[in-house]
């Protein structure tokens, strides 16, 4: 039988149920059947939304990169972001990928007016009085290892703080850090599937 959950990873928690080098793992935090694996992953240092399952087929739509669903970021990011910086990530940019250049797809970014509602994080990001930070939501259909911090230092605001707030239409809304909640099977085309060219 086909199982689904959504969880808020938080921040420095291992996207694996396995111990390495004495690192927090989802088997920490989250009771789950033994057959149950996250799709895909979030770096160690990132937070929010991970899908976990042991259907191998959503596994496969979800990953493989000819299907292009859309992943959205928020990322609190160093300095005062310009808008010719949100335009330059919104056509692309020049990341090293594999040690190879490549240059994103175009994505949309914009940057919120105001801070957005977000869960306190564990420890706390280091504040410099100095030097001011701003949010941004980058919606991508692309996932390259730590793409989002690539973008965001190729443009010169280094990511500060980020978290997956939704994959396709399936979000963290209402939970916090830590939360998980369990995804009827029937609302997963809809809720993951749904733009996602199969």
């Amino acid at each position: 039988m086909n199982k689904y959950f959504a969880i808020y990873k938080p921040f420095n928690v291992l996207s694996q149920f396995t111990s390495q080098e004495g690192k927090k793992t989802l088997k920490d935090i989250f009771d789950v059947p033994g057959d149950v694996y996250p799709v895909g992953r979030l770096d160690y240092d990132s937070e929010g939304l991970l899908i976990l399952t042991n259907d191998k087929k959503l596994n496969h739509q979800l990953l493989h990169p000819g299907f292009e669903h859309e992943r959205e970021y928020w990322a609190q990011v160093e300095g005062t972001i310009t808008s010719d910086a949100i335009n330059d990530l919104n056509r692309g940019v020049d990341i090293t990928v594999e040690g190879k250049i490549y240059r994103t797809k175009k994505c949309f970014a914009t940057k919120f007016e105001t801070e957005p509602k977000v869960p306190e994080r564990n420890p706390p990001i280091r504040f410099r009085q100095s030097i001011p930070t701003s949010w941004i939501k980058l919606v991508l259909t692309e996932g390259k290892n730590r793409q989002v911090r690539k973008m965001t230092a190729a443009v010169g605001f280094p990511t500060l703080r980020l978290i997956r707030q939704r994959i396709e239409k399936c979000s963290i809304e209402g939970l916090e850090p830590g939360e998980m909640m369990i995804l009827d099977e029937k609302e997963i085309p809809k809720l993951l599937l749904a733009n996602i060219n199969l």
